[in-house]
């Protein structure tokens, strides 16, 4: 009997000893992102436990089908039609007004080795996951799937819904969110560090004094399937004008110019007067422009620097935005091919417009980042009356009640 005793009690301890092995080692970054995405993590990673846990399995089920769905309705024919109408894309994709849309930069732009993204929203942080409290995981979990259920649904961030989310857990911020980006889109991540950026736009890794003025961010560095390094930067800054005059921000991006660039859902604030410093930055350091109406007003693009493809159809913005209806782009849009992917604040198919911009080259020859495919337009349709302002967006445009109750906020 006291050998039985003294052979369980040493079972015991070893069992005890393995657990608090696997509890002190830390899990890596591309573990976090994959089983915050829903996504097995390795099978020697200690999150690899939690995946046994209801909660992660009902989370794992909602993301699969969410992201196939989403998959196969906007993202695969996005990436089809840019690899049709966009030739030589550049390095660098800056994508302002963004919030953490990992997902809509990389269809677009699945050739950059630098992404730029930039909002107000902060990092905030993700936490060693196996230290949570009891319940801990499946109140984090929720909180991501309700912070994603606008843009999986409509392609944009409701900002005020996805903040409160984010900041009523132990997750917060816009890191989290990158992270689920990243491993749905099939990226591997490598490593995590928080960055700043001092007024002169020179980059200060973590311990590193940036000075007064400081913009906050994250670099991301991760690969695809083919193994290339690339580097995502998300930036909490305020691109007014004032905030991008006192901050080093727009001299960093400076560095990585020119660049492509991608504007959706952008509240019209590049409509703005008070804007017009991060507007004329892109004008001046885009190689190309993707955008919806809620860009850069037709007017500021110059004929004499810019080739513009219009896709898809103009019907003007939503009640939220009145005043922003513009005249100019109705008429380019009745030029417009068609397009099989819905985005924006129109963000159903048959009402979305999408316009490509491209940057001549100095001495006005034909362009080299439009394929030929994008060379003829079709004829001109009829003049169509112009369009009655657009219905109210209640809920039952929507698809019924929906959580945030029926306040319109969107990502600035």
């Amino acid at each position: 009997m006291l050998h039985y005793l003294r052979t369980a009690t040493l079972a015991a301890v070893m069992l005890l000893a393995a657990v608090a092995a696997v509890r002190a080692q830390s899990a890596t970054v591309d573990d976090t992102a994959k089983f915050l995405a829903g996504l097995m993590p390795s099978a020697d990673s200690p999150l690899a436990p939690l995946t046994k846990d209801p909660a992660w399995q009902r989370h794992a089920k909602f993301f699969d089908t969410a992201f196939g769905q989403l998959e196969q309705r906007q993202i695969s024919r996005i990436r089809a039609w840019a690899d049709t109408n966009l030739a030589a894309p550049k390095p660098t994709m800056f994508y302002m007004f963004s919030g953490p849309d990992f997902l809509y930069a990389n269809a677009f732009y699945p050739k950059a080795s630098t992404y730029v993204l930039s909002a107000l929203e902060p990092v905030g942080s993700v936490p060693d996951l196996t230290s949570l409290p009891r319940g801990g995981i499946a109140s984090a979990l929720y909180n991501v799937e309700r912070s994603l259920s606008s843009i999986l649904s409509f392609s944009f961030f409701i900002t005020k819904q996805m903040k409160t989310d984010l900041q009523a857990g132990q997750i917060s911020g816009t890191l989290p969110i990158l992270y689920v980006f990243l491993a749905r889109s099939g990226m591997a991540v490598k490593d995590v560090s928080p960055i700043s950026l001092d007024d002169k736009g020179a980059a200060h890794l973590a311990g590193e004094n940036p000075g007064p003025n400081a913009v906050r961010g994250v670099r991301i560095i991760f690969t695809g399937s083919d193994g290339q390094e690339k580097t995502l930067y998300y930036f909490s800054t305020d691109l007014s004008n004032s905030g991008v005059k006192a901050s080093g921000f727009l001299k960093f991006c400076a560095t990585l110019a020119p660049g492509n660039s991608l504007i959706k859902s952008a509240s019209y604030l590049p409509h703005s007067g008070n804007f017009t410093t991060v507007r004329d930055f892109l004008l001046n350091n885009s190689a190309t422009i993707i955008q919806d109406d809620s860009g850069i007003p037709l007017a500021y693009y110059s004929t004499r620097k810019w080739r513009l493809f219009p896709f898809g159809r103009y019907l003007g913005p939503i009640d939220e935005f009145p005043g922003r209806y513009q005249e100019s782009y109705a008429a380019l849009f009745r030029r417009a091919q068609p397009v099989d992917f819905g985005i924006g604040y129109r963000w159903r198919t048959p009402e979305t417009n999408v316009l490509l911009s491209v940057r001549l080259p100095d001495d006005g020859s034909p362009a080299i980042d439009a394929t030929a495919s994008a060379e003829a337009l079709p004829p001109p349709p009829p003049r169509p009356r112009r369009p009655r302002p657009p219905a109210n967006i209640g809920p039952q445009q929507w698809g019924g009640p929906q959580p945030w109750g029926g306040g319109f906020f969107v990502w600035r």
